[in-house]
């Protein structure tokens, strides 16, 4: 029997606004793929990403043209080499692997041969804004263990110290989606090591990484935007 595949597109209002560096959302896009095949059903979920050039109907019109080869039963290796890396493909790769799962038995940990999940701790997001709003919803979640900031802007060593006056029990994750500059990724580094940040995420733009080589890392520096792929990770080996 031939699969079945239906694609949903849905929208999730936001309490409020959302903001990053790169700008406010108020509503969150997802795109549902559900693989049927023996009796047995794949979901798989994707956020399409502006920042990639990804929209709602550009990824489910992505997702549509590999029908055909998704209901013919491609399998997860042929779909690597079939799609590029994106929205789309997330979708389908993980409704494949949430299918095989179900129909062998066999979790996906299993699958992969590591250890089950077991819960884990994850950080709350506080939206960019001015310091005194930052400090607002910094301490009405000041209980909470993890606290992942965005910034970005003109003002960050505010936003910073705000932040970690109204919440000094919680752990701070910096998260600048590629905010900062050449001109103020030291002095913001060193301003966030001076108040006890546990860890930058993607301070720079994708493609100016080699900055980060001639600096100090005061703070712990991870990548986000300029890893979209496996096939990126090499290029920043000594960066992050």
């Amino acid at each position: 029997m031939a699969r079945v595949i239906s694609v949903e597109m849905e929208r999730f209002p936001i309490a409020g606004t959302f903001t990053i560096s790169r700008g406010s959302k108020t509503e969150a896009e997802v795109i549902t793929v559900t693989i049927a095949d023996g009796g047995r059903s794949g979901r798989g979920e994707c956020v399409p990403y502006k920042r990639y050039g990804e929209t709602m109907e550009g990824v489910s019109a992505s997702i549509e043209a590999m029908r055909d080869r998704i209901v013919a039963g491609i399998d997860r290796t042929a779909l690597l080499a079939a799609m590029s890396a994106g929205a789309a493909r997330n979708a389908i790769d993980c409704a494949l692997w949430d299918l095989e799962a179900k129909l062998t038995g066999t979790p996906v940990a299993a699958a992969i041969g590591v250890l089950p999940p077991k819960p884990l701790e994850t950080a709350y997001t506080l939206s960019l804004a001015e310091p005194e709003a930052m400090a607002a919803q910094a301490r009405a979640n000041a209980a909470r263990p993890l606290l992942k900031v965005k910034i970005g802007g003109d003002n960050d060593m505010a936003r910073i110290r705000a932040v970690t006056e109204a919440a000094p029990e919680s752990r701070i994750i910096l998260d600048a989606n590629e905010g900062w500059t050449d001109e103020n990724v030291e002095t913001n580094l060193a301003f966030a090591a001076q108040h006890g940040v546990a860890l930058i995420e993607q301070p720079l733009p994708a493609g100016e990484d080699e900055i980060l080589r001639r600096i100090a890392h005061p703070v712990p520096i991870c990548a986000d935007e300029s890893v979209h792929a496996a096939k990126d990770l090499d290029a920043l080996v000594g960066l992050y």
